[in-house]
Parts: C-alpha cells; sequence; structure tokens
C-alpha cells in the first residue's frame, strides 16, 4: 500500500506541505497566483503545534479502509479510488452536512466553498486527496515533495514504518553508546556487530578478573606457613570426619 507517512519527530513547523497543498489544489498551480483565486485554494493537510516548543505534528487524511466518513455520508459524495485506495470527495454531491466530520477519528475534514460545488459559496468537505493527479503522472504528493526534513515521505506502508523502526532502534544503541546513529540507508547490522563487539568487551574484562583472582589466590597460597596451616586444617577436619 502507497501512502504518505508522517514521522513526527522531524516537523519543525514550517507549514512547507501546507503552502504546496493549497498551490497544487489551486486552479493556476501557481503561488503568485493561486492565492487571488475565487474561491480560494484551500489546504489538506493541518499542521498543529506540539505541546513542547519546536515541535510540531503535520496532520492529514489517512484514507482509512474501512472509511468511517465514507459509510455515513448521506449523498454517496465520499468514495474510494480503486486504484490509488484513496478515499476521494466529490463537491458536486456534498451538501457540507458534517456528518463526515462528526465520525473522522483524525479531525481532519474541513469545510469550504469549492469550484465545482453545488453553489458558489455553498461549504462542502475538503480533505487530502493523495494528490491523485500527482500520483497518476508518476509523481510523489506535494506535500512529501516540498518537505525538507523527511517529516512526510511516500511509499510502501510497510516498508516505511520498518525505517522507522531500524532508525529508532540505532538511537536506542547510540544513546547506551553501543554505536553512531544511522540513517535508513545505513547498514541494517550496525547495531548487531556494535551490540557483539560491546559483549565481547565485557566478557573479555570479566575473564580478566577472573585470571588476576586465580593468580592473585597461587600467590597466597604459596606463602611460608600457609603449607602446614593447609596441613593442620585438613587433619583437623580429618578427625573430625572420622568422629
Amino acid at each position: 500500500m502507497q501512502t504518505v507517512f508522517v514521522n513526527p519527530e522531524r516537523c519543525i513547523g514550517c507549514l512547507q506541505c501546507e503552502i504546496a497543498c493549497a498551490v497544487e489544489h489551486s486552479t493556476s498551480r501557481d503561488l503568485a497566483r493561486a492565492f487571488h483565486e475565487r474561491p480560494l485554494p484551500r489546504k489538506r493537510v493541518h499542521v498543529e503545534p506540539g505541546p513542547v516548543a519546536t515541535t510540531a505534528f503535520p496532520n492529514k487524511c489517512r484514507h482509512c479502509d474501512p472509511a468511517p466518513c465514507q459509510r455515513v455520508c448521506p449523498t454517496g459524495a465520499i468514495s474510494r479510488d480503486a486504484v490509488g485506495d484513496l478515499v476521494l470527495i466529490d463537491p458536486a454531491r456534498c451538501i457540507g452536512c458534517a456528518m463526515c466530520a462528526v465520525v473522522c477519528p483524525f479531525d481532519v475534514v474541513t469545510f469550504h466553498p469549492l469550484a465545482g460545488a453545488l453553489a458558489p459559496d455553498s461549504l462542502v468537505a475538503v480533505k487530502c486527496d493523495g494528490c491523485k493527479e500527482r500520483l497518476d503522472r508518476g509523481e510523489v504528493p506535494a506535500c512529501v515533495e516540498s518537505c525538507k526534513v523527511d517529516a512526510l515521505v511516500f511509499g510502501d506502508l510497510n516498508e516505511l514504518i520498518a525505517k522507522g523502526r531500524l532508525r529508532e532502534s540505532n538511537a536506542v544503541l547510540s544513546a547506551v553508546g553501543f554505536s553512531a546513529t544511522e540513517g535508513p540507508s545505513g547498514d541494517p547490522l550496525a547495531g548487531w556487530r556494535a551490540f557483539g563487539i560491546a559483549r565481547a568487551t565485557v566478557d573479555d574484562a570479566a575473564q580478566d578478573v577472573w585470571n588476576r583472582r586465580r593468580r592473585e589466590a597461587g600467590r597466597a597460597g604459596a606463602q611460608p606457613g600457609n603449607g602446614n596451616d593447609s596441613k593442620e586444617n585438613n587433619g583437623a577436619m580429618r578427625e573430625e570426619g572420622a568422629s
């Protein structure tokens, strides 16, 4: 399944994805002219500030399957694209009842006038359409193309999740001093190799301590008087055993 995946820890809140999305859904597809159009082109991705300064989250439609919004739409304005598996809205059939917004678990459906609506000033549901036209041309979605920090990436869902899992594993290993953090394109076995080196180092250190204690014990047993004491102790133990 090809989709846009969010890496929230990378988002810096620059809003470039919002601007690129709005321009992509304008009539002119031109940054200088798009914001003079009527009705105004609307963004489909929403960057919200996080609870800590310099953090943000780019929220967008997940194109759920099954999609709650599609199930409750009374006019059939919401449908699923058979090719790209995208949940799409037909503004010509939307009556602005907001039932889709009520059931959306991610709060990504907004309402604005759009070209092609039943009336020029009618508010219709607006959400991410996955940049279907761009995908049909073999391009990535506009928000992904504009993101410079890989907070938004496009690809196969399982592959993107695997890369994120590898990145987080490397970060954990780096935090405990096993290896340096590598990007998703780095050696996938680097973490295991670093762990093996660390384990071997610990084992060697333990072996050195054990050998040193054996040598110290041997020197202590070779000191004068220790032999007689040992014989007396052994004799006492034998007498106790006999009794």
